[in-house]
């Protein structure tokens, strides 16, 4: 069995390598090629513990990642989100590798919101305003980048984004901008991303132009709203996938209890877009949303293509397993 490191994972496949990998997972998902059982979840002293197991109908592997985010681990100077995926012969159930899962976690949750930019954002879209600077607004900002010609790229959290901007100033060539506040990083923005675990809308109608495609990818509970309801009543909605969205997605579930939308709002999965089996965009005024709560499907996609690259390029240290 390979254990393969945090630094092996990022080097493995590129962002581009990632969303397509995403759009292969993603369209099995939405054809009932994939096997995902919702994810459990068990609450822990410091948070929760989350388990997602997934199966690619033909793929040579299956996946299991486990998963824990602890809310008060910053202030211990921890991060909040540790994860690892174990990787089996989809055959023999015999153990292949043991992945870091907090980067393939980061790597395939901003390449789902780089595919759903790639499908439904504006082609000419420049501007990026990034709600959040964690680990996950990283690769947020690559997987954007990586579809779109973005020239200019503003930051607002409430810590560590002079960090952020810093880093990406090192790393594209784009305007780097740190926000004063979420209303002045959206106004005008094409593309928005938010990666947040706030309990309180961050991403009001008000602040959106017209034609801007929104990414909501922080919350991941029924209590967590990142997007306000009035942005979800006046967009276009799709999701990662219907059921783990309508059991998951606050963003959803709360305008739904309020009896502001119903779950006939939700157009299409990302999926049956990135099949061809539904449009994207319908008009460049329109908002997009993409709600996206993290599904099994992705790591499973993802860790094929991780393991595939190791093995070929001698990525991982070998561990022997007693019989």
């Amino acid at each position: 069995m390979k254990i393969i490191t945090a630094e092996e994972v990022r080097a493995a496949v590129t962002m581009r390598e990632a969303i397509d990998a995403m759009r292969e997972g993603f369209i099995a998902l939405s054809a009932g090629r994939a096997h995902v059982p919702l994810r459990s979840a068990l609450d822990t002293p410091g948070g929760v513990l989350l388990t997602m197991p997934a199966q690619i109908d033909g793929s040579p592997v299956s996946a299991v990642k486990v998963v824990a985010v602890c809310p008060a681990n910053p202030s211990r100077g921890l991060p909040t989100i540790y994860a690892a995926v174990l990787v089996t012969d989809a055959q023999t159930g015999a153990p292949l590798a043991l992945l870091d899962g907090r980067i393939l976690t980061a790597q395939r949750t901003g390449a789902a919101s780089g595919l759903a930019t790639e499908l439904l954002a504006l082609p000419q879209a420049s501007v990026l305003a990034v709600i959040g600077a964690g680990t996950q607004a990283r690769t947020q900002v690559a997987a954007v980048c990586a579809v779109r010609p973005i020239t200019e790229i503003r930051i607002y959290s409430l810590g560590g984004a002079e960090q952020m901007a810093e880093e990406l100033r090192g790393m594209y060539d784009a305007r780097i901008v740190v926000a004063p506040s979420a209303p002045a990083a959206l106004q005008g923005a094409q593309v928005v991303v938010a990666a947040t675990n706030s309990k309180t809308p961050v991403v009001h109608l008000a602040d959106l132009a017209p034609g801007v495609h929104v990414n909501g990818i922080g919350s991941f509970t029924p209590q967590m709203q990142e997007i306000a309801a009035d942005v979800v009543m006046a967009a276009r909605v799709v999701v990662d996938h219907r059921a783990s969205a309508w059991a998951e997605a606050g963003d959803l579930i709360i305008p739904r209890d309020q009896g502001l939308i119903s779950e006939a709002s939700v157009y299409a999965e990302i999926g049956e877009i990135a099949a061809g089996l539904k449009r994207g965009r319908h008009d460049p005024d329109e908002i997009t949303f993409f709600k996206s709560v993290g599904n099994a499907v992705q790591d499973a996609a993802l860790v094929a293509r991780v393991l595939a690259a190791a093995q070929e390029r001698g990525l991982g240290i070998e561990v022997a397993l007693s019989l």
